[in-house]
Order: C-alpha cells, then sequence, then structure tokens
C-alpha cells in the first residue's frame, strides 16, 4: 500500500529542514532595504541556510517576487529571475525553501520593503492570516482538505468584507466561488522527499474537484496523522482573474469596485506554512513571524540583533552525523 506518512526520523529531518529554512527567512527580513535587488535577498537565503544549517541545496527556485511581482504565482523562473529593484513601500512575497539530506522545506513569507505595514497592506495580510488560522483550527485527522480549502475561501472573504472591499452575503459569495477570483491556487501539498509530494490522488481517493481554485489542489483526501504538508493561502490582484470577474454578473455585485481600484498593481500576500498532522490537530514546524506587529518588530531591529543559528545547529547535529 502506498504510503504518504512520515516515520519519526523522517519528521525529525523535516522539522531540521523547516526550523534552518525559517531562520534564513528571518534573516533575509532584517537585512532587506528598498533599492536592493529580489536576487539579493535569495542570495541571502541561500547562503544563510547554507553557512548555519549546512543546507547545500535548495527545494525548489527562490521566489523572491516584490510589488506587482508578487502576484505572479511561480515567480523566480528563468524567464523572470528575481532581477526587479525593491521599492519602498512594496510588498514582497519571498517563497523559498532548503533541503536537507533530501527532504524539503517550502516556507513563504509576506512584508513590507521598507518595515511598516501601509493599513492597505494590513488589510490583505491580515486576510490571508484569518484563512491560515482557520485551517489550523480545522485541521486534524479524518479532515477533508477539500473542505479546509473552502474554509480558507470563507475567511479571507469574511476579512475582505470587513476591510470594505467586498459587500453582500458571505454564503453567497462561497456559491459563486468569489474566493478563487483573489486565491486561484489550491490550499497546499503534501511534502516530503520532495516539495510537491506525491500521494495527493491515490485510487481510492475523491475525484479531482472541477471548480476554479479547487481544481488546483494537489490532493482532495482526508488528512492523516503524520502527513507532512504545506499551508499557504494567498491573497492577490491580478488583472485577468479581476477584469473576469468584474464581467461575470454573479460575481460583481459583490466587489467595491471603487475600493478594487486602490489595489490594482498591489501584487499578493501568501502565507505558507510547513506542518505535521498529529492526532490531536498540527503541528507547525515553520518559525518565522506571522503577525503585523510581530513583523513590523523583527525588520525594526534590523542588523542590531542578528541572529547566530548554530546553537540549534549543536542540538541537532545527530542528523548529520
Amino acid at each position: 500500500m502506498f504510503r504518504v506518512t512520515k516515520s519519526k526520523l523522517e519528521l525529525q529531518v523535516l522539522r531540521f529542514a523547516a526550523a534552518v529554512s525559517s531562520a534564513a527567512h528571518r534573516a533575509v527580513m532584517r537585512q532587506i532595504r528598498p533599492g536592493m535587488k529580489e536576487y539579493q535577498l535569495e542570495s541571502i537565503f541561500r547562503h544563510h541556510s547554507y553557512y548555519h544549517g549546512g543546507c547545500r541545496h535548495q527545494a525548489y527556485t527562490s521566489i523572491c517576487g516584490a510589488g506587482i511581482s508578487s502576484a505572479v504565482l511561480h515567480y523566480g523562473h528563468s524567464g523572470a529571475p528575481n532581477s526587479r529593484t525593491i521599492r519602498d513601500g512594496e510588498i514582497c512575497l519571498f517563497d523559498m525553501g532548503s533541503e536537507y539530506y533530501c527532504y524539503t522545506s517550502d516556507i513563504t513569507c509576506s512584508f513590507p520593503a521598507n518595515g511598516k505595514f501601509t493599513d492597505d497592506q494590513k488589510l490583505i495580510y491580515n486576510a490571508v492570516l484569518a484563512a491560515s488560522r482557520a485551517v489550523f483550527d480545522s485541521a486534524r485527522p479524518g479532515a477533508s482538505w477539500v473542505d479546509l480549502h473552502g474554509i480558507a475561501y470563507r475567511a479571507m472573504l469574511e476579512k475582505l468584507k470587513e476591510g470594505g472591499l467586498l459587500q453582500g452575503d458571505i454564503d453567497e459569495m462561497m456559491k459563486v466561488n468569489l474566493g478563487a477570483v483573489f486565491q486561484p491556487h489550491g490550499l497546499g501539498h503534501l511534502m516530503g522527499l520532495d516539495v510537491h509530494d506525491v500521494g495527493g490522488y491515490l485510487n481510492h481517493c475523491p475525484e479531482r474537484p472541477q471548480e476554479p481554485g479547487f481544481r488546483s489542489l494537489r490532493l482532495a483526501r482526508a488528512l492523516e496523522e503524520n502527513m507532512v504538508l504545506t499551508i499557504e493561502p494567498g491573497c492577490y490582484f491580478i488583472d485577468r482573474l479581476l477584469d473576469e470577474a468584474l464581467a461575470n454578473p454573479e460575481q460583481v455585485r459583490f466587489i467595491n469596485q471603487e475600493v478594487l481600484q486602490r489595489f490594482r498593481g498591489f501584487g499578493g500576500v501568501r502565507i505558507e506554512d510547513d506542518v505535521i498532522i498529529t492526532a490531536e490537530g498540527v503541528e507547525n514546524i515553520t518559525q518565522v513571524p506571522r503577525t503585523v506587529e510581530e513583523i513590523e518588530a523583527l525588520m525594526a531591529a534590523g542588523r542590531e540583533e542578528e541572529e547566530v543559528f548554530i546553537p540549534q545547529l549543536n542540538a541537532e547535529a545527530k542528523l548529520r552525523d
């Protein structure tokens, strides 16, 4: 029988890979300054995870999108190689993860380049954070990943309505799948020896959903104890999807078009955590600041309290020896 759950030793290595990547993300957040190139932040991440964590390889091509680039879901490939200059006031979306002994991590942090969220950035960031926490609260063995995707959509739509971007009944928004306009990708994926690990659709699994957003899910099965997954809701302002929604009479009635204009060119926000499904719920193995206040405090500290990761490495040295 095909196994997608992880052994105790595998979980140890995955925790270590996530810890190294988390520390490297924190280093990036401390060192970023407007005027830097996106690839310079990628370089800081790669150096930190190798120098301090012994992670020679990355689990995938780093996504370092600032401003409008943060709305490109797989930005950073050879056609768009993290080459923009980061401007003051832009939102940054950095999706980077290290690999350790062939086991992967996959973490996304979103934050303002200058270390201080604007009100609009807070609105979108807190909508995504609400979606993430709603999934954390509901994920446990037996929970349907498809249902959790819907839970994330609902939580995000509620916050966008509170902020004035949307209007009307949330249940009706869910019926017309308004969430997919702002988050066209799936909620997350299995992770292990590959960053997008296999096993999401087996012979006995439910069929792949067909609705936008839901059809991008990399698994549709119920969760099991010791599965390792990412939880990664996002909110993006992609002109093509927005224009399609504005031309759709079922969806346009929920959008405050005047407010929406403020977010044209905004980019996007994603919050991605690596988690282990436990008997009680979820163990989050990602160690980065997540609230607006935590992020601003870390970035304000800057280089004054540069972190050294070596002490934790020593505690985990048995994984390398």
